[in-house]
């Protein structure tokens, strides 16, 4: 099975400006080829992955796309094929910009022949990279198979590389335990709590176990002292920096430092975060054959209220409940309810357990009672307590939600997907026209349906605004893959710094 790692990378200072320049390099490929894949289909025309590694490949002569040259070939054609996936996957005007202020570095290195890995000591290797030479890695853990690709970005201030590695092991068919089945209930209290009654919080997160038995004795989600993942120093010191970032000013250097001290708080909590659902993911996929969930859309649930304006003031708004819905989502999303959904189909490979979803309408307002069922809103006295209005029967209102989630999982059966398309078929889209497709690049248009402003997220600069404009009313057959990378040239970004790389001998992988 194909698995990943991640290690810190230690670039030097010229590594690590040709890295932050190849990231924007990647980012500009992207985005010229996006934007000639709309203006292809604005034409009622296609252009595909082959024909744009090709019209890349001429691009790279033009003296004005010298910088193209600069990127390994290999990385800029990966990003090209990274392109091609998403437009057939999710449909080329639904695939996004990569905006500068919204996405990190990153690039790929697809073939493993090209990246050799030496171990240099029981805690630290070095990885060639093309363009890059020797570059060392914190050996946290043994790769543990063989290297298929390797990945770059940057989180933060530091560097990580991310290898796939094919661990040589075969997915399970078949779970040790094939009569165990759990329902699992996920809240904004109790991040998990099953049908047996064991719950998963981070609140029972210590050396020992990451669930327990005994529900928490706190019975909000938000509740005050409540640090989530931080520990309680480093609460303190986001408060301290929040104030500190209100007193600053927009665009200083003091307000970066901040910004980057707060990132720098909220990625340990992530990591915590995802370390916790990791370890609860692994217990429910040891001990149970079975583990049926809830279906929950939580974008919509995690939405903001939209504001009431008042109809007798101009100007003013009614109330909507928008701080309570905010604290709402912020319980959810620290409880990282898809985090967990996705650690468990990730173990689920290496154990053999079915991971089901269940519609989850009426699963805590429902009697777990087999003789009952009664649905009653009433029966909901607390957030903890579930007493039925019919039968008197008295329980954990999460384990008679997790109850009725297994009983539901048991009917449905293993689930088979209703879609009738293949896995990566490609999507068939009717071309847009020139307006149409112009609002969906993000462009302005004029009373003549010409484009007259683009705008890539939130960058745009003169010279994207007339030479799109001059580009867009050519009648040519053909738009040269060239002429959208000489506009989107100022999206590489970064000075060209050069590194003295050397040539890898006798390297073992």
């Amino acid at each position: 099975m194909l698995a990943g790692r991640k290690y810190r990378l230690e670039f030097d200072f010229g590594q690590k400006l040709f890295a932050e320049r190849l990231g924007g390099i990647c980012r500009s490929v992207w985005n010229t080829g996006l934007e000639q894949r709309r203006a292809y289909r604005r034409r009622d025309a296609f252009i595909g992955y082959a024909e744009q590694c090709r019209q890349l490949a001429e691009a790279k002569a033009d003296p004005d796309c010298a910088w193209l040259a600069e990127a390994p070939a290999q990385v800029i054609q990966q990003t090209l094929k990274d392109l091609d996936e998403a437009c057939r996957r999710h449909g080329t005007w639904k695939v996004r910009w990569k905006v500068r202020a919204r996405w990190r570095p990153s690039f790929r290195f697809p073939t493993a022949q090209q990246i050799p890995i030496q171990r240099i000591s029981r805690t630290w290797g070095r990885v060639f990279l093309p363009k890059f030479g020797w570059v060392k890695f914190r050996l946290s853990r043994p790769l543990g198979g063989r290297v298929k690709s390797a990945t770059v970005a940057r989180d933060g201030r530091h560097w990580f590389i991310s290898f796939l590695v094919d661990d040589g092991l075969a997915e399970v068919s078949e779970h040790a335990r094939p009569g165990r089945h759990v329902g699992v209930d996920r809240g904004v209290v109790t991040a998990a709590v099953t049908s047996d009654g064991e719950f998963f919080d981070r609140r029972h997160a210590d050396e020992r176990s990451v669930s327990s038995m005994a529900p928490p004795t706190v019975t909000t989600g938000d509740a005050p002292g409540d640090t989530g993942f931080l520990t309680a120093g480093e609460a303190r010191r986001y408060v301290r920096l929040q104030r500190r970032l209100a007193r600053s000013k927009k665009g200083s250097n003091r307000r970066k430092q901040v910004v980057r001290a707060l990132g720098d708080l909220m990625r340990r909590a992530w990591w915590r975060r995802a370390d916790f659902n990791a370890q609860a993911a692994h217990r429910l996929t040891r001990d149970y054959a079975i583990v049926t969930l809830e279906k929950l859309n939580i974008r919509a649930m995690t939405a903001s209220v939209a504001p009431r304006p008042d109809p007798g003031t101009p100007g003013a708004y009614l109330a909507s409940g928008r701080a309570a819905k905010a604290g709402l989502n912020r319980s959810i999303v620290d409880k990282a309810w898809y985090g967990l959904e996705t650690a468990l189909r990730s173990k689920a490979r290496y154990t053999g357990t079915d991971i089901r979803v269940v519609d989850a309408a009426y699963t805590s307002m429902t009697c777990s009672n087999p003789d009952c069922g009664k649905v009653d809103a009433k029966s909901r006295e607390s957030q903890a307590v579930f007493r039925c209005t019919s039968c008197g029967h008295v329980e954990h209102a999460d384990v008679n939600a997790a109850k009725n989630i297994k009983a539901r999982g048991q009917t449905a059966g293993p689930v088979v997907s209703g879609r009738g398309d293949p896995t990566g078929s490609v999507k068939r889209q009717a071309p847009r026209t020139t307006v149409r497709g112009s609002h969906a690049a993000g462009c302005r248009v004029s009373g003549t349906g010409i484009p007259v402003s683009f705008r890539p997220g939130s960058e745009s600069t003169t010279s994207h605004q007339s030479d799109l404009k001059d580009l867009q009313s050519q009648q040519t057959d053909t738009l040269p893959f060239g002429a959208f990378a000489t506009i989107f040239r100022s999206d590489a970004g970064f000075r060209s710094t050069s590194i003295s790389v050397s040539t890898p001998s006798a390297v073992t992988s």
